[in-house]
């Protein structure tokens, strides 16, 4: 396994690592559960996570589907710390291996199932003009004829107006997501068959947006004298205005479960 570098705290530093959330997406028990299960189905000898973070999903497949093995890349190594401790805790360690790289071009693949929930960007420019055919045909790449692609991606819920894009971040712009029947069509054109098309309810965002933000916000209460105490503030009222007054109902997270279409001939 990958070594990330040891993760160092100080007395009544900021948290850090997002501990309370589970998964770093609007994903809930219940449908982790029932992705787990579908997947876990089709019973893949190989797993391969694109922007695992602590790879909560990855490590809950290898659970399930005890003979595979599993590999995950990311560029946050404090993260990779948490996925080892955790996989070390249930006795996984010795069936995944943690990779503290860029998955740009990667050669850690194929494999017979590749999870990427919520980062495509990992794979391909989000900002280029060609950000869906790429991350589709690298998903392509990755996985083995007849496995699985489970992708989270972002969509718009409907087109935004000019005051809904102000709102969001810099340059925001009303193609910079595109509907949710745009990316399916997208991954059909990329050469995947769309075995289920699931999107993160209400729930699963309040969720997500309400933990990214817990552990800090009440070492912020705890905390208002200290030195750390204005940028965390002034971060945390902004990422919440992005939730509340930018995003929320507009933007959307589809969980994609993929088959690619097999070679004509």
């Amino acid at each position: 396994m990958t070594s990330p570098a040891t993760r160092r705290e100080t007395p009544d530093a900021p948290p850090s690592g997002l501990p309370a959330l589970t998964f770093h997406n609007p994903l809930s028990e219940e449908r982790a559960a029932r992705v787990v299960a579908r997947l876990a189905a089709a019973r893949p000898a190989t797993v391969l996570d694109v922007g695992c973070g602590w790879a909560e999903l990855l490590l809950r497949l290898l659970e399930a589907v005890p003979q595979a093995r599993g590999t995950g890349i990311d560029l946050r190594g404090e993260d990779l710390v948490r996925a080892g401790e955790r996989a070390r805790e249930r006795g996984l360690d010795g069936r995944v291996r943690l990779h503290e790289e860029s998955a740009r071009g990667t050669t850690r693949g194929p494999a017979d199932l590749v999870l990427c929930g919520g980062s495509g960007q990992a794979l391909a420019d989000p900002d280029g003009p060609d950000y869906l055919p790429t991350l589709f045909a690298e998903l392509r790449r990755l996985v083995n004829p007849g496995g699985r692609v489970l992708l989270g991606e972002g969509f718009f819920t409907r087109t935004p107006g000019a005051g809904e894009l102000a709102r969001l971040w810099p340059g925001a712009r009303a193609d910079d997501h595109p509907s949710l029947g745009a990316l399916v069509d997208a991954a059909v054109a990329g050469g995947f068959r769309p075995l289920w098309t699931e999107t993160a309810s209400a729930s699963e965002w309040e969720e997500f947006e309400s933990g990214y933000r817990a552990a800090d916000e009440e070492w912020l209460a705890l905390h208002p004298g200290h030195a750390a105490a204005d940028a965390v503030r002034e971060r945390l009222d902004a990422q919440r205005a992005f939730w509340l007054d930018g995003h929320l109902g507009l933007l959307g997270l589809a969980w994609l479960t993929l088959v690619p279409v097999g070679r004509a001939g």
